[in-house]
């Protein structure tokens, strides 16, 4: 084909400046991505690889659009139309590695053109004769590989099937090549100066985590569900999650293996495999013989106790506790079926549930009371627990609550809590006694038609100050024992009393004296006392509000009400 020697220096400039091309031109700083156009994002690649005119893969295309009037514009972009967009670093940073490639490839192109040019010197009409090029373009991570095809030149042979088998074979490209894109190639029309993406990798596939699906709760709902006529089933909190020996506390699903990828250049790429799952075993469990699941080592209730499940030893009682029966201490939970009649006494490390009704007797819960039909003290009944106490209604007793109460009705009680007192189901009603709660008390109604005196104290540390006084009282009692027993005559019976008398008055001053330093300390660290409030729908007369320091006697009956403390002064909205 007739090649004018004017074109040739138009493109490549004089013979002299022609010996070699330029790299400051060619291998410059990074050239500008440009973003889609406007009009059509969708449809545009995010990145593309945009060339300015005096680049050497520019120059090689106006040289074959003279020869050959093509009209196809270079376009090297790395995500094809059906492939997703790379994210913007990685394809950010594989643009800069396919600037140099194609730098690279297009300089050393031309500059065989110049140098076949200059070994036929005295013919320069004519261009030399060069065949169809086929460059291959890897990423980084060998994922993908692209192909960029140079025209011919001259009388050049056109692109075959073969260049392509060969180029990619120089490469050691043979995984995930496409064979039928291949196939097409060679008589594509738009086959020249575009970058065509001709393997594709697999990624791997990292294996699955182990997983622990729980059988039980973990956290425990203490919501108290109210019915529509206002009532709460006090027998129905669900506090004990039974589990028979060998019953599945979690189901263990085992971790699985990971899937290796493969690159295009068949290397194969390690996958992770998944971690077993850490097992919440704990106390009276153990895993099954597959391992598939955590289960029961013994008949009990079920617990979660911040890191492991843990089955509890739970005593059942069927009836009352009575002569029968007769006292209980216990390590686990207890649940009585019926009644915990007068004179008797329950202390568990667990939580205490009663179906039936508490008379004048001693109950002591580690954790959770229950009640479900109501105590009737007499006078005498003391109620323990060092979290929550749940009861349909509370009369004549002294109750003990280290995080809150919740029942319908208390009447004639001395209580102490170092949370909130709610009084909102039931009858609502708050009639006389003495409550002292730490931060809130919510009732229907305090104090009665009546005038029945009803004292409600809020802030401190109830709970403590009732140890306190309590360990203060017994301290008392067994010195005043102490010195009674010392004025009877000498015996083997009274050298063992006295003895035994002092080893308890020993325990019992060494109790007030850690309680008393626990009491200076929470009292330092206490800054804020939080909220004080005294919240109900009716305040009768005879009622006594004291908060901190203030007291508030109501005179007259009040509704709605709610106290708060502000400024050393009690206010009520």
């Amino acid at each position: 084909m007739e090649f004018k020697n004017s074109f040739l220096s138009r493109l490549f400039g004089s013979r002299e400046q022609a010996e070699d091309v330029p790299e400051e031109t060619e291998a410059g700083g990074p050239l500008p991505v440009q973003p889609p156009e406007e009009d059509q994002p969708q449809e545009q690649p995010r990145h593309r690889l945009n060339l300015p005119p005096e680049h050497s893969l520019r120059k090689l295309w106006a040289l074959y659009t003279e020869q050959t009037g093509w009209y196809y514009e270079p376009e090297l972009v790395l995500e094809g139309p059906s492939d997703p967009p790379m994210p913007d670093r990685e394809g950010s940073a594989e643009l800069l590695r396919l600037q140099m490639f194609v730098n690279s490839s297009a300089n050393e192109r031309i500059n065989r053109i110049l140098a076949q040019q200059k070994q036929t010197e005295e013919e320069q009409t004519s261009l030399p004769d060069l065949d169809a090029q086929v460059t291959v373009f890897l990423s980084r991570d060998c994922m993908t590989a692209w192909l960029l095809v140079y025209p011919p030149v001259g009388e050049g042979r056109e692109l075959e099937r073969e260049d392509l088998d060969h180029a990619l074979t120089q490469q050691l490209v043979r995984f995930g090549v496409d064979k039928t894109l291949l196939d097409v190639l060679p008589q594509d029309p738009e086959r020249y100066f575009r970058l065509i993406s001709v393997a594709k990798g697999v990624e791997p596939e990292h294996g699955r985590d182990g997983r622990v699906v729980d059988m039980f709760p973990r956290i425990q709902e203490r919501k108290l569900t109210v019915d529509e006529n206002n009532r709460v089933d006090y027998a129905d909190l669900n506090f004990i999650h039974n589990v028979e020996q060998g019953g599945v506390i979690c189901r263990v699903f085992p971790p699985a293996d990971g899937i290796p990828g493969r690159t295009v250049q068949d290397q194969e790429i390690p996958a992770r495999n998944g971690k077993p799952a850490s097992v919440p075993q704990g106390r009276n469990t153990k895993l099954s013989e597959d391992g598939r699941a955590l289960v029961a080592a013994i008949t009990g209730h079920v617990e979660f106790s911040g890191r492991s499940f843990q089955v509890k030893p739970v005593l059942d009682i069927p009836g009352n506790v009575d002569f029968s029966v007769g006292n209980i201490n216990f390590l686990g939970d207890v649940c009585i079926h019926g009644d915990v009649c007068s004179g008797f006494s329950v202390r568990a490390m667990g939580t205490i549930t009663v179906n039936g009704v508490v008379e004048a007797c001693s109950l002591e819960a580690g954790r959770d009371l229950v009640v479900s039909r109501g105590v009737q003290g007499d006078g005498q009944a003391v109620l323990r627990a060092q979290r929550s106490i749940f009861a349909k209604y509370l009369e004549n007793c002294c109750v003990y609550a280290r995080v809150s109460l919740e029942t319908e009705c208390i009447i004639n009680c001395d209580v102490y809590c170092d949370g909130g007192v709610t009084v909102c189901s039931g009858h609502r009603s708050i009639i006389g006694g003495k409550i002292h709660a730490a931060h809130e008390v919510d009732a229907g109604s305090v104090g009665s038609r009546v005038g029945n005196r009803t004292d409600i104290v809020l802030g401190g540390r109830p709970c403590d100050e009732f140890d306190y006084d309590l360990l203060s009282k017994e301290i008392v009692d067994m010195e005043e024992e102490m010195e009674r027993t010392e004025r009877q005559p000498d015996s083997p019976s009274k050298i063992s009393r006295i003895s035994k008398l002092r080893m308890q008055l020993l325990v019992s001053r060494g109790k007030l004296e850690s309680i008393e330093k626990d009491r200076e300390q929470k009292t330092t660290e206490l800054q804020d006392p939080g909220i004080r409030r005294m919240k109900c729908d009716t305040v009768f007369p005879g009622t006594v509000l004291t908060i901190g320091t203030v007291a508030h006697h109501f005179y007259d009956k009040l509704s709605p009400c709610s106290a708060t403390l502000v400024d050393n002064e009690i206010q009520l909205i």
